[in-house]
């Protein structure tokens, strides 16, 4: 037990919890003007636990997968030989029942909301159903677990319509997602193969995986025209064309370090347009106007499309550091 708050650490991957933390400060911030205070307190710590408690179930599970695809990952205690079966399993217990207390400060909604969440991470992983095992069914679960239920979340910390999760903006988002998620596989591939776990890679090859997360990219772009004030959808769509171009590139590559490379530079690009996302809507929200919000979305967009510059045409120094 002594073991568990660093376990806690390790299993929060830093990369994918901002991404999810992300998502909920959308929901909050769509509601109204954003403002640190206790309920985003509690809705953090619910959130995070969550995603802890997903992360242990599915690492218990996957165990044989991850000592062919991560041998040396230190941020996969079990396989790295640091954390035993029983310790993880314990923080999963512990990591969902902070989950649930941290969510009663809320409201029932939320607490429904993170019972939903650790109900999504049992059926994918678990036995018998294992939605990580369908090929459909592990992007649209993931999709819910990391989207659809964070930006939820957020809507209940800033006492807003839970209705409003149902929007056009959610659904751009789930898309964006999507089309992140179906790359996932080209990391694991090795050990899914080798166990039999059917994913969209494996099953129709690498440019139908392409091809289908560039229609998912496509389709949410065209959501996020409905979602958006013209003007930020505009602006967002460097970010959006060069995820494109990534996309394409990862078709073409054949080296697995030149792919990582791809889908990790993609990803960072993602949280580009997630971050100019939030900065207008946080920014508008707080009064500030039109030029000013712009300006700040278009220096934030172009910090971000500078980086991509920069570390596109410098593959070879890339060091892949993604855990989740």
């Amino acid at each position: 037990m002594r073991n568990l708050p660093w376990l806690y650490v390790v299993m929060l991957r830093y990369r994918i919890a901002a991404m999810v933390a992300m998502f909920m400060l959308l929901g909050a911030a769509r509601e109204g003007r954003l403002e640190l205070g206790l309920r985003y307190v509690w809705a953090a710590l619910a959130l995070a636990s969550s995603y802890v408690a997903a992360t242990a179930l599915n690492d218990l599970a996957d165990e044989e997968i991850d000592r062919v695809n991560h041998p040396r990952d230190a941020g996969r205690p079990l396989v790295d030989g640091i954390a035993s079966r029983r310790e993880l399993l314990a923080l999963h217990v512990v990591a969902s029942a902070i989950a649930l207390v941290a969510a009663v400060p809320l409201g029932w909604r939320a607490v429904s909301l993170l019972g939903a969440a650790l109900a999504i991470s049992q059926t994918y992983s678990a036995r018998p159903v294992r939605l990580s095992y369908r090929v459909a069914g592990a992007p649209l679960a993931l999709g819910i677990a990391y989207v659809v239920i964070p930006y939820s979340l957020g809507i209940v910390a800033a006492n807003g319509d839970l209705s409003h999760a149902g929007s056009a903006l959610t659904c751009a988002l789930f898309l964006f997602f999507a089309a992140r998620i179906l790359l996932k596989d080209f990391r694991d591939r090795a050990g899914d193969a080798m166990f039999g776990k059917p994913t969209i890679l494996l099953r129709f090859g690498k440019n139908a995986t392409c091809g289908t997360s560039l229609c998912a990219l496509a389709a949410a772009d065209a959501v996020l025209f409905l979602a958006l004030e013209p003007a930020l959808a505009l602006l967002v769509q460097p970010l959006v064309v060069a995820i494109a171009w990534m996309l394409r590139r990862l078709s073409r590559e054949s080296d697995s370090h030149a792919e990582q490379v791809a889908i990790g530079l993609g990803a960072r690009l993602g949280n580009g347009l997630l971050l100019s996302i939030l900065a207008w809507t946080v920014l508008r929200e707080s009064g500030a106007s039109t030029a000013a919000t712009s300006s700040f979305t278009v220096l934030l967009a172009a910090a971000f499309l500078l980086g991509f510059v920069s570390l596109a045409f410098r593959a070879d120094e890339v060091v892949i550091g993604y855990k989740g």
